[in-house]
């Protein structure tokens, strides 16, 4: 490896990188909640609107790993994707006639953190729009 290849910028590396300079309490909403309830859309979907949830829920997280790399890191567009099939997901839940079982504990809480999700990404968005599209970074990185 010549010494220019390893001066190259390393995309994966960047990533870590950004997701690691976010407030450890992001890192944790993002990894272990946000991201695990939405997968486990799958879990569910032989039941009653069990298809729609899971696309719902997915598609909204989808488009931010092109958004990633586009970037090379986090930013306030990743709040884009989530606004409108995680208000139409809360809104078809919420819609949805009473179940039970873990199914519906299981609507609730995604309701629940796709909401408060939403609280966080609404104003992001906005600021996206307003011009502050920084990705975030590690000071060692800038």
């Amino acid at each position: 490896m010549t010494h220019q290849e390893s001066r190259k910028p390393n995309v994966i590396k960047e990533i870590y990188f950004s997701f690691s300079a976010l407030p450890l309490w992001v890192q944790v909403w993002v990894a272990l909640i946000l991201v695990p309830i939405n997968f486990a859309s799958l879990l569910f979907i032989s039941e009653p609107n069990g298809k729609i949830i899971a696309f719902l829920s997915l598609i909204a997280i989808a488009p931010n790993i092109i958004i990633i790399f586009y970037e090379k890191g986090f930013s306030k567009l990743m709040a884009l994707p989530h606004i409108i099939p995680w208000l139409l997901l809360v809104g078809l839940i919420l819609a949805t006639p009473l179940i039970d079982g873990e199914y519906k504990s299981y609507l609730y809480a995604l309701a629940t953190i796709n909401t408060i999700s939403l609280i966080f990404d609404i104003p992001d968005a906005i600021k996206w729009f307003r011009g502050d599209r920084d990705v975030v970074r590690k000071s060692t990185l800038n």
